[in-house]
């Protein structure tokens, strides 16, 4: 993905491409500037978002499927509508057990994903 694919006013699910960033896992960066990001993340059913922290906050919500997500010390299982936030530099991951869509926010927006 280019520059010139940031700052998108309106974004098209059809014209974003996916990236295989795993096992199971694909993603897609719907848009973003240098304070936030918008990433579209597809779990088939074991895909596993490996445990990992990062500086930025955090928002996911659960489009569909069923995630147990681990934040800090505590795990949850959140089904389609569910959300949580994760706090900069907390240790996060999750294992999709029924094949899902999650919708997450960065702020600021992440780097590493664009590079």
């Amino acid at each position: 993905m280019s520059t010139t694919d940031a700052m998108k006013i309106f974004i098209s699910d059809k014209d974003v491409p996916w990236e295989n960033v795993g096992d199971g896992v694909r993603r897609k960066i719907m848009s973003w500037d240098n304070k936030l990001m918008l990433v579209k993340v597809e779990f088939q059913k074991n895909g596993i978002g490996v445990l990992h922290q990062h500086y930025h906050s955090q928002i996911t919500h659960v489009e569909s499927g069923v995630f147990e997500v681990e934040i800090g010390e505590e795990k949850r299982k959140l089904r389609a509508g569910d959300a949580y936030y994760i706090p900069p530099n907390v240790m996060h991951g999750c294992v999709c057990l029924e094949g899902g869509v999650l919708i997450d926010v960065f702020s600021p927006m992440r780097e590493d994903f664009i590079k």
